[in-house]
């Protein structure tokens, strides 16, 4: 594509750009969408930027200090700055590849970016919710040269909303596109989120607990890579179901939707003590278990549940997902879709709403008290 320096028309489809990092710190995803804000009329090209070993390291440094600070005292801005370097660059960088990847005379007049998470807090009855995402969006703007949409979440959780999850309006948008009634899309990420259409196309949203980051986080402690390639290691152990009961007996399970989570409120620590195989099988079986908890507090069931996010690469996850769900479980590609982008072409989406000023969260997405606008714009 040819990324040209166009107008925006507010009400008329534009190519936008969305980018993405996510919890599980192993890449920047790209990914060009046509879109009013309201409907997905086409897909455009896609890329993906790995983080190497050392950038993976300056962004687990800034969470680990944001985890310390926890907004307490003065924050641990030297880790901040170093990790928002890296955010950013890599963005300039998977942008570049973007453009070298696309076909001639499109214009790209915007670009939606959310940034490196590295603390949520939800809010609760004795402290208000917060939410911080590095980017440096002066940078990044000027390194694309179109206008920049970000900062996607402040806005809700000034609100009183829990900020997250941000990706149901598009996921309801990929369901209109496929006609599906009452169906639900689940993310896999460091975190489950799932977003679900009501017969009625009333859209609930929540996070159902952990995905892949304790198992992120057990295989990396243990030596044994970045994440559990082809659900090798939980294949290999045996779910502790004791265990599993014991830790699906949490609070946070009989907490009403909307709710979110930090990447860190479940974590590896919950399979201390055991063999590293069932350590594995133990918070895969968990991860897949919490979503069926997620579901079953709906007021519809799914008539079925698309997976998308990195976790549907997981054959143990995915194995474990359709024995605790109760309706057909799919892939993102077996929609039609495309799995690894999806949180990219989400932010290219709420760009566009920004730019319309259309809601981008709701009572039942987040908790907010009513429709809510955000975002901000440079450029």
């Amino acid at each position: 594509m040819e990324f040209l320096n166009h107008p925006i028309h507010d009400n008329e489809p534009q190519w936008v750009a969305g980018f993405m990092s996510g919890t599980s710190l192993d890449a920047t995803d790209a990914a060009l969408i046509l879109t009013d804000g309201e409907r997905v009329l086409e897909f455009g090209p896609v890329a993906e930027r790995k983080y190497t070993a050392k950038e993976r390291q300056v962004l687990q440094d800034a969470t680990d200090a944001a985890r310390a600070w926890n907004w307490t005292g003065p924050a641990p801005e030297e880790a901040f700055e170093a990790a928002r370097k890296v955010v950013t660059e890599t963005h300039a960088e998977v942008w570049q590849v973007l453009r070298q990847g696309g076909g001639k005379g499109v214009a790209v007049p915007l670009a939606g970016v959310h940034g490196q998470t590295v603390l949520h807090r939800r809010p609760r009855p004795d402290a208000p919710g917060a939410t911080l995402q590095l980017i440096d969006p002066v940078a990044l703007q000027t390194a694309l040269g179109i206008q920049l949409a970000y900062d996607f979440r402040s806005a809700d959780v000034a609100a009183g909303g829990h900020g997250a999850p941000l990706a149901p309006v598009y996921h309801g948008a990929l369901l209109d596109r496929a006609g599906d009634g009452a169906s639900a899309v689940l993310n896999l990420g460091g975190v489950a989120n799932i977003t679900a259409r009501m017969a009625d196309g009333t859209l609930f949203a929540f996070d159902t607990g952990p995905a892949n980051g304790p198992i992120d986080e057990w295989v990396a402690a243990h030596g044994k890579g970045t994440h559990d390639e082809g659900g090798a290691f939980a294949s290999a152990g045996q779910a502790q179901e004791g265990l599993l009961a014991q830790l699906l007996d949490h609070d946070w399970f009989r907490e009403l939707p909307p709710k979110s989570l930090d990447r860190y409120d479940f974590n590896a620590g919950m399979a201390r003590g055991l063999s590293f195989e069932d350590g594995a099988a133990t918070l895969t079986a968990f991860s897949a278990r919490a979503v069926a908890k997620g579901v079953a507090q709906l007021p519809d069931a799914p008539q079925r549940v698309i997976v998308c996010g990195g976790g549907r690469h997981n054959p143990a996850m995915m194995a474990a997902l359709r024995a605790a769900l109760p309706c057909p479980v799919l892939s993102a590609e077996d929609a039609g879709w495309r799995g690894d982008s999806i949180e990219a072409e989400a932010f290219a989406f709420l760009a566009a709403r920004t730019v319309r000023g259309l809601p981008l969260s709701w009572p039942t997405t987040t908790g907010v008290p009513a429709a809510m606008t955000g975002g901000r714009l440079k450029g």
